[in-house]
């Protein structure tokens, strides 16, 4: 029985995927095979020996050491796609609060508290210091094209903007997903100097970390855009923020990532990390979190994983040998040699790679755990498992 460690509170439509006679459920385990989690870090946390898989009920990563997973043979998933529809509406959201201070309006509203009769003409009196701008027409750039980025992109064009997209990495399926009417620009400078509205939507990685820089906001960036960020607070950096601000470079900042810094700046309205809590979303991360871990643990095929390669092999009456390893020359053949050494026949392989690292699934017809610990000795070998 595998034994599933929850650290956070997973929607039960997520948990009711998991074979009860397969899986034991719990929220302490000390010697989970696989975790689930929503926003739990695990940067502090010590990680067994018989952890295998940890799947994330979302997109973003940034809370599990991935390093540390993939040098110990533990796969990380992540659930793309699964929460971009609300990540979408609330980004569409953030495009009106930008544009018709009604932020400042509802919070002025409130001060009416107790005037009695005098609110309706205090209402008309004062609204006029709220006034805003429609965004049909306007520019909006999109930066980064991934499941959440193509769904904003097509949202603001069926409101009536124009869109200009900007990803170097774009995918065939968000290629053809977006609308014949958005343009694509080659480099982040054409998408941005044009744009009343700037909106990010990729990863915090090394490569995007404070990539809206005092350099790009001065070099690229219109004078009084609006910028949105409910992808992650690492890609914008404070202090070319907080100078973009005081200028007007940057007329408004909303984000779903405030920090202590980012709460002290004015014109800026700050959404706590709310773009993905939605019933819809929760549920929708859960039951695809579910599903790649049982696929994974059940049948050594791995889905939207984000440190190992993705690899499936339908599944047959044979044993099945999976083999997480360094992706390095000669191992396959390695692999081979010690299979022809004792005999044993390989029905089915398939192997992918994933830059420093790789995956071999084998089909065998023979004495499987025999041959897994020979294999689990060869250098480079990272982990081994047999799945009957």
């Amino acid at each position: 029985m595998y034994k599933l460690l929850t650290l956070n509170k997973i929607a039960a439509c997520g948990l009711d995927n998991f074979d009860k006679n397969k899986y034991e459920i719990s929220d302490s385990c000390a010697d989970p095979d696989c975790i689930i989690l929503r926003s739990f870090s695990m940067h502090e946390m010590e990680l067994p020996a018989s952890l295998t898989a940890v799947a994330r009920a979302g997109a973003g990563v940034n809370n599990i050491p991935l390093d540390k997973c993939s040098e110990k043979g533990i796969v990380v998933f992540n659930t793309p796609g699964a929460n971009a529809n609300a990540v979408k509406e609330l980004t569409v959201a953030g495009l009106l609060l930008a544009s018709r201070k009604i932020v400042d309006g509802v919070n002025w509203a409130q001060t009416l508290k107790g005037e009695g009769d005098a609110v309706g003409k205090l209402v008309e009196k004062g609204k006029s210091n709220f006034a805003g701008c429609e965004i049909k027409g306007k520019t909006l750039a999109v930066v980064g094209l991934g499941a959440i980025g193509v769904l904003v992109a097509n949202a603001a064009h069926s409101l009536g903007m124009k869109v200009v997209g900007y990803d170097p990495f774009i995918s065939v399926k968000s290629a053809l997903s977006l609308d014949s009417h958005i343009t694509i620009a080659k480099e982040l400078k054409d998408a941005l100097s044009g744009a009343d509205y700037i909106t990010l939507h990729l990863p915090l990685l090394p490569d995007t970390k404070g990539m809206m820089n005092a350099e790009v906001f001065k070099s690229s960036v219109k004078k009084g855009a609006k910028l949105l960020n409910f992808s992650r607070g690492g890609l914008v950096d404070n202090a070319a923020l907080k100078a973009a601000l005081e200028v007007g470079l940057v007329s408004v900042y909303v984000t779903d990532f405030p920090d202590a810094e980012v709460l002290e700046m004015e014109n800026v309205i700050a959404i706590p990390h709310l773009g993905a809590s939605s019933a819809e979303s929760e549920d929708n991360c859960a039951v695809m979190a579910a599903q790649e871990l049982i696929e994974y643990m059940e049948n050594g095929n791995i889905i939207n994983s984000v440190n190992y390669p993705n690899c499936e092999l339908p599944r047959t009456e044979f044993d099945r040998i999976t083999i997480l390893h360094k992706n390095v020359p000669n191992m396959l053949s390695r692999f081979s040699n010690a299979f022809a050494e004792k005999g044993i026949n390989i029905e089915n392989m398939v192997n992918k790679s994933k830059g420093d690292y790789a995956y071999t699934i084998m089909d065998v017809c023979g004495d499987a755990d025999a041959l897994a610990a020979g294999i689990a000795g060869l250098d480079g070998v990272i982990k081994v498992r047999v799945i009957k």
